[in-house]
């Protein structure tokens, strides 16, 4: 299994960015599957998860804000992350749920700085 995360970036607070995850080697489109970050000194947070069937959850940091999406035909998942805010700088990762520790990728560095 390999999941590579792609789209991150330096965006400025109150800006937007859309991650993308690409899966290969499962059988996507019945797994559940959530996006996890992890700030410097932090533990890894897990922000939001959609299912097989495209039912979603997110943490209370970031609900209304985010929004994570899936497409099983490509078999990728989708974070768009709107209003961003300095505290939402961390590496973005996404993983089964509940996560692989043989499934994390190296993620995609997402910094919001003005």
């Amino acid at each position: 299994v390999q999941l590579q995360a792609s789209g991150g970036g330096l965006v400025q607070p109150g800006g937007s960015l859309r991650l993308s995850c690409a899966a290969s080697g499962m059988n996507f489109r019945t797994i559940h599957m959530g996006w996890y970050r992890q700030a410097p000194g932090k533990q890894r947070e897990l922000v939001a998860t959609v299912t097989g069937l495209g039912s979603t959850n997110y943490g209370s940091s970031v609900k209304g804000r985010f929004t994570i999406s899936r497409d099983n035909a490509k078999k990728t998942v989708y974070l768009q992350m709107n209003s961003l805010k300095p505290e939402d700088t961390a590496v973005y990762q996404c993983n089964t749920v509940p996560s692989k520790s043989s499934y994390w990728g190296q993620g995609t560095q997402v910094t919001v700085s003005s």
